[in-house]
C-alpha cells in the first residue's frame, strides 16, 4: 500500500454512501423533511443538519490529527448544535447539497491521509484517546447509524 492509500478503502465508501444516499434523499421536500415523527425525535432535516455538523467537527478531526503527534478536540454537544441551527427552517435542497459537496471533499481528505498518521492518538472531550484511523471509521458508521433514521438502507 502507497503512502497516500492507507484510507482509500475508506474514502471510496464514503463516496458510495453519500451518492446513494444522495439519489435517494434529492427527491424529498421540504415539507416530507420537516416533519419530526416524535416530539422529542429529530426530523430528516434535523437528522441531515446533524450529518453536515458531524461533517464539519471531522473535516477537523482529520486534518487537525495529521499536524501534531497527538490531538485534543473539544466534545461535540449534538442536541445544542441541531437546536442553535434550527434546521427545521432550512432548505432543504440547498442542505442536501451543501451535505453531499462537503462529504466528497472529506473523501478526498481521508484519501490523502498518510499511513504513518493512522496512529495519531486523539481525545475527544474526555472521552478515552482513539487513533485518527478510529475517527474515520467510526464517521463511516455514525453515517450509517443516521441512515437507518432516514430510512435509507445503503
Amino acid at each position: 500500500m502507497g503512502e497516500g492509500d492507507a484510507f482509500k478503502h475508506l474514502a471510496d465508501e464514503l463516496e458510495y454512501l453519500v451518492t446513494t444516499a444522495f439519489e435517494r434523499l434529492e427527491g424529498l421536500d421540504d415539507t416530507q423533511t420537516s416533519v419530526r415523527p416524535s416530539p422529542k425525535a429529530w426530523s430528516k432535516k434535523e437528522i441531515l443538519g446533524h450529518l453536515i455538523d458531524s461533517a464539519s467537527n471531522n473535516h477537523q478531526r482529520f486534518v487537525r490529527a495529521q499536524c501534531a503527534s497527538k490531538l485534543a478536540f473539544p466534545p461535540y454537544t449534538q442536541e445544542q448544535w441541531v437546536d442553535l441551527q434550527r434546521y427545521n427552517r432550512a432548505d432543504w435542497g440547498q442542505m442536501l447539497a451543501f451535505w453531499r459537496l462537503y462529504n466528497l471533499h472529506l473523501a478526498h481528505i481521508v484519501r490523502q491521509i498518510p499511513a504513518g498518521k493512522m496512529s495519531v492518538p486523539c481525545t475527544i472531550g474526555t472521552e478515552a484517546p482513539v487513533t485518527l484511523a478510529f475517527l474515520v471509521e467510526d464517521y463511516l458508521a455514525h453515517m450509517r447509524l443516521h441512515f437507518e433514521q432516514l430510512e435509507l438502507a445503503v
